[in-house]
C-alpha cells in the first residue's frame, strides 16, 4: 500500500497514493488507523483524491474502523477527495450515514478545528458549573 502521512498537532492526514482501493489495502489501512490512534491522534483525515476505482463496498469497511476509533477517542474521522464512483459505493452501502465526508482537505481541517474549539468551549462551561 502506497500512502503518505502528514501529522499535525490536532490531526493527521493519510493520503492514499493508490489508483484502486482494493481488499489488499483494507487490512493495512486498518492497522495504520490503529497505530495512529495508539499514538494519540483522535482526529484522522483520509484523503482518497488519488483513488480512481473501488469495486467492492467490503473494501471500504476499513473506513468504519477509523470512524469507530476516532469516535471512541472523542475525535473525528473524515473522508475527503472521493470521486463519483466511490461516492456511489459509499451511498449504496449506507456508509454515508455514519462517515463524515467532505469534498476538500481544507474543509476537513476546518471541521476539525471547529470541533476542537467547541470542545474547549464546552469544557470551560463544564468547569464553571
Amino acid at each position: 500500500m502506497k500512502f503518505s502521512i502528514d501529522k499535525h498537532e490536532k490531526y493527521v492526514v493519510i493520503s492514499l497514493n493508490e489508483v484502486k482501493f482494493s481488499n489488499e489495502i483494507t487490512p493495512k489501512l486498518k492497522s495504520e488507523f490503529i497505530l495512529l490512534n495508539a499514538e494519540g491522534y483522535c482526529n484522522i483525515v483520509l484523503d482518497l483524491s488519488m483513488v480512481e476505482e473501488c469495486t467492492d463496498c467490503q473494501d471500504l469497511s476499513s473506513l468504519l474502523v477509523g470512524d469507530r476509533l476516532c469516535k471512541n477517542a472523542n475525535g473525528l474521522f473524515i473522508v475527503t477527495g472521493i470521486n463519483e464512483q466511490i461516492a456511489q459505493i459509499i451511498e449504496i452501502s449506507n456508509l454515508n450515514q455514519s462517515l463524515n465526508i467532505v469534498s476538500k482537505l481544507d474543509e476537513a481541517t476546518d471541521l476539525i478545528f471547529m470541533e476542537e474549539i467547541e470542545k474547549e468551549l464546552l469544557g470551560s462551561f463544564d468547569q464553571k458549573d
